[in-house]
């Protein structure tokens, strides 16, 4: 999916002027990275507000128009009002085509209500990462990562090394040793007692 985002160059600074920015309906924000000076900018704030919703939007290469001059950046930092639906600053950071990025993608899981553990033995997935942390080109940036469970046993969990990535993709934890449980099929005591009254009856 590719994202677009217009900003226009902000030339005041301060807390005065970024409250005026946000009574405007815009959002204060900030472009940094590569080999080129940080740029201060503003972005609507409904734009900004809404695709903030989309989970895309955390884990793509976007493309930021800058008054048209178009830059591929990724989502840094965003900081949201204490209990108000207003977006208070964005930052983006510039990418390199030919630098490895670490961004944090979101674990898709499938499959779950055909594995064993939950259709023989009652079972509930248990999620205990939503998301990982992976490295790769910027061109290779997934927009997710799918993890099947269909084959999950009761009281079996899937590891990050049992999940194919895309090509160049690779996770950071893996890299570092650290072979973590994505998922397991966790059987509550009473789905345990369900099935044990099942199993003399087939």
């Amino acid at each position: 999916m590719k994202i677009e985002i217009s900003a226009s160059p902000r030339t005041l600074q301060g807390t005065s002027a970024s409250r005026r920015l946000r009574h405007a309906g815009k959002v204060p924000g900030i472009v940094y990275g590569g080999e080129m000076d940080a740029v201060s900018i503003e972005l609507d704030h409904k734009d900004m507000f809404y695709k903030l919703k989309n989970e895309a939007f955390h884990a793509s290469v976007l493309t930021l128009d800058i008054g048209g001059k178009k830059e591929q950046v990724l989502l840094r930092d965003y900081q949201m009002h204490s209990f108000k639906p207003l977006v208070m600053h964005i930052d983006f950071q510039r990418v390199s085509q030919t630098e490895k990025i670490h961004m944090r993608v979101p674990l898709h899981f499938v499959n779950a209500e055909l594995s064993p553990g939950v259709k023989l033995a009652h079972g509930i997935a248990n999620h205990v990462m939503t998301e990982a942390d992976v490295s790769c080109l910027a061109k290779d940036l997934p927009e997710f990562i799918q993890v099947d469970l269909g084959h999950l046993q009761a009281g079996h969990s899937v590891h990050l090394s049992e999940i194919k990535l895309p090509k160049g993709v690779e996770f950071v934890d893996l890299h570092h040793g650290d072979d973590r449980a994505v998922a397991t099929i966790v059987v509550p005591r009473g789905a345990k007692e369900a099935a044990a009254e099942e199993a003399p009856a087939a």
